[in-house]
């Protein structure tokens, strides 16, 4: 009834297949299938030739129930809308398949369970974890030998369990034909017994073969634990060695200490004072001595020459003079506010809120808005407010300043390198408001300002406004009274891929110090929100940063390493270099983008240690203690409920006088989000996006008539087809009211440069040149 079909392997092997006739209906019956059991599944093809392509239907053996109906049929069914009728050719065939179903419906069930059992194990132990825990991963791979074998063993039960069965069965059939007289039963009895003795030999091989199965993963870990063993011993020799050597050097110096103290005690006979004094002396030079050797490299591996200690300890003073005289303030305490300016500025003189109303919990269908995005610019897309946090994109810029205080400190360094160093850090210090900040910032409207006045607080001013609305683009300004200048233009570039977004931002920013006009340059990472449809939204940022001095040419070099399931790295872990403009590196940064920098002082560097991905050999260097730059201030309570949003957030927001009217705070729509009123910021939302729309046609019918009456209708044609600014909007005219647009003398982009006026408008309450945009 079937053909003969290719080699199986036995019910105990990990995959099993042949040809079953599954019931299809009433008019054709029993058909042949291809069935293959694997992995606890049972699937069934029409053909062989289907198994690359097509699959007819696949049931769970975890979950399903198998009953025998007579002598070669047999039922599969998960209790829901899956049950498969089988019928095999004989019943030793049929015994076959069951046999093979049940150890693969224990094997199935079983590993469900470990899994429900130890996912919280599991996953503790997967997470990416600190270098130096790499134990972790070791004791990883031991639980999973430890579980296979325990599974092997399981096997091995099983079919004992089986044989019992069947050896029982064969034992009551042969009872019975001794009881039988020589009758015309005698024949079909003799062949039942043919029949369980041959499924008695099938189970028998199947044990047998989980036994090799056994055998051999034994062998395979039993010879990797003992070169894992051999390794630990030969580490164990080196440290031993390493130790050994350590002490004979310290040996070595106390027995030169001893010596030196003794040739002055007899050179100096004068009196007891003297010698006294002479060794309180040499006991001083010697501490001083030992103390830079405890501030020596904690990253070397390799114990140095005792004399390049001792050249290092005395050129250790010329090198602070020379490279950074305010040294100090890198390597004991954080550099303290101007010491000239009074106190009293530092204490505000508004109270600022420290709460806002708690996000309301709308209920919203994501998938109904977002199937018809992918692809598409996201700047483009009619969202409601249901995604925003109740702060505009010239409001979320403005965030940046949450650390002003590291330029303050770099403004007051003696050093450019150490300078670099508090520019590296405010650089990554603007990434860690976006933890837990999933919600997406209001596009501000064309001409829309937002002013941050912290003057008298912190000593520093900010203006923002959008200058662009196709491609969306914000220009920021800030000045500060402590001797520095924060300026840059944004344009986010943004693309929704259904499962993830990937925010670009596009523009340089720039940061300029009065103090030795320092020039800095760098630019933003490209932030990734994940999960965008199903599961938690968390955000990770990735990419690398080259913070560049142009004034002195000294570089940091930092990269965003990508959050990864399978790494022991820390999460969210950025690494810097900091380089002279000869390449000679001289400190490195390491942390988290979310929560400190610290810095390491580089004593030397070298070629050695691990080879890289490509065959490189890394630099190893060899720095001192790591000391702290930057921290995360905490959150406030109940931030939870006021979207994730920091102190500073909390009042980016708060309405002020004298604010201009194109001011984020005077925004209705954000306004009435703010205060949980999300369905009528909607309807607000759309009447702005409209207005908006209408005041841009009305300005191309004038530009267009204005071309008209021109004589230079050729001359702007064809200036359209080369300025991208013309090709988003070819008869769109638009200039921003506080910022100018200019060819950037360091980078040469087309940027828009703050050129006055603002601040002074504030101050007579003149808003004449302002639109009306709300």
């Amino acid at each position: 009834m079937s053909e003969p079909k290719t080699p199986t392997p036995t019910p105990a092997g990990d995959t099993y297949k042949g040809w079953v006739f599954k019931w299809t209906n009433y008019i054709k019956g029993y058909q042949r299938r291809w069935f293959v059991l694997s992995n606890g599944l049972l699937s069934y093809y029409r053909t062989q030739a289907e198994m690359g392509h097509t699959c007819r239907g696949t049931i769970n053996l975890a979950t399903a129930t198998i009953t025998v109906d007579d002598a070669c049929n047999f039922v599969i069914s998960n209790g829901g809308a899956q049950t498969y009728h089988l019928k095999a050719s004989c019943e030793v065939e049929r015994q076959r398949w069951i046999t093979a179903l049940e150890l693969a419906k224990a094997k199935a069930a079983r590993m469900q369970a470990e899994s429900d059992d130890s996912g919280d194990d599991f996953s503790h132990s997967s997470a990416p974890v600190a270098p130096g825990q790499g134990g972790g991963s070791q004791n990883s791979e031991v639980q999973s030998a430890l579980r296979t074998l325990g599974s092997k063993v399981e096997d091995l039960s099983t079919c004992n369990d089986l044989i019992s069965k069947h050896g029982s069965a064969l034992q009551r059939s042969l009872s019975e034909l001794d009881s039988l007289r020589l009758t015309g039963e005698a024949g079909d009895k003799i062949r039942q017994v043919t029949e369980r003795a041959t499924l008695f030999r099938i189970t028998s091989n199947a044990m047998i073969n989980a036994c090799r199965d056994f055998l051999n993963l034994a062998q395979a870990h039993s010879k990797r634990w003992q070169k894992a063993l051999q390794a630990e011993r030969e580490q164990r020799v080196r440290l031993e060695e390493t130790l050994e050597q350590l002490a004979k050097q310290h040996n070595h110096l106390e027995r030169a200490f001893r010596g030196a103290s003794q040739a002055n005690a007899s050179a100096d006979n004068k009196g007891a004072a003297g010698p006294g004094k002479g060794e309180a002396s040499d006991e001083d030079d010697d501490n001083e001595f030992f103390d830079a050797m405890e501030e020596a490299p904690e990253f070397i591996t390799v114990p140095a020459d005792p004399q390049f200690h001792k050249r290092s300890s005395s050129n250790i003073s010329g090198f602070n003079s020379e490279m950074c005289p305010d040294d100090q303030s890198l390597n004991e305490e954080p550099l303290a506010i101007n010491p000239e300016s009074p106190s009293q500025e530092l204490v505000p003189l508004k109270k600022r809120r420290t709460r806002i109303a708690d996000k309301p919990n709308y209920s919203l269908n994501l998938w109904s808005i977002m199937k018809n995005c992918i692809g598409k610019e996201l700047s483009k897309i009619p969202m409601p407010v249901n995604f925003n946090e109740p702060i505009s994109m010239l409001q979320r810029l403005s965030e940046d300043l949450e650390y002003h205080e590291l330029l303050d400190k770099a403004a007051k360094c003696q050093s450019s390198l150490e300078q670099m160093c508090y520019v590296a850090a405010f650089s990554v210090s603007s990434y860690s408001t976006t933890v837990y900040r999933t919600g997406k910032p209001f596009n501000p409207l064309l001409g829309e300002t937002y002013e941050l006045d912290r003057r008298r607080e912190s000593g520093y001013r900010s203006l923002c406004e959008q200058v662009s609305h196709h491609p969306p683009a914000a220009a920021h300004h800030v000045i500060s009274d402590r001797g520095w200048t924060l300026r840059q233009e944004i344009t986010v570039a943004s693309k929704f891929r259904g499962k993830y977004l990937s925010i670009m931002p596009l523009g340089t920013i720039h940061a300029i110090f009065e103090k030795g006009n320092h020039h800095y340059t760098w630019k933003k990472v490209t932030t990734t929100v994940h999960n965008i449809i199903v599961g938690k939204l968390w955000i990770d940022q990735s990419g690398e940063i080259d913070v560049v001095n142009h004034t002195t040419g000294d570089r940091c070099h930092l990269k965003f390493a990508p959050y990864s399931y399978f790494s022991r790295d820390v999460a969210r872990k950025v690494t810097g270099v900091v380089m002279d403009k000869d390449g000679k590196a001289h400190y490195v940064l390491s942390g988290t983008w979310d929560e400190k920098m610290e810095f390491s002082r580089v004593m030397q560097s070298s070629r050695g240690g691990e080879n890289g991905t490509e065959g490189k050999q890394k630099t190893v260097y060899q720095t001192l203690k790591a000391r702290e730059v930057w921290r995360r201030n905490p959150l406030p309570d109940g931030a939870e409920t006021m979207y994730y949003f920091t102190a500073l957030a909390l009042t980016l927001n708060e309405p002020e006088e004298g604010m201009a009217p194109t001011d984020s705070r005077r925004r209705p729509d954000q306004r009435l989000m703010e205060e949980g009123r999300w369905e009528e910021a909607n309807a607000e939302k759309q009447r702005l996006e409209e207005k908006q729309r209408s005041v841009r046609r009305e300005r191309e019918r004038e530009a267009a008539s204005q071309r008209t009456s021109s004589q230079s209708d050729e001359t702007v044609d064809e200036d359209s087809l080369t300025d991208p600014s013309l090709k988003s909007s070819p008869h769109d005219n638009y200039q921003a009211l506080w910022f100018e647009s200019c060819e950037d003398r360091i980078t040469g982009e087309q940027i828009h440069l703050y050129k006055g006026g603002y601040w002074e408008a504030k101050d007579h309450g003149s808003w004449e040149g302002c639109p009306d945009i709300f």
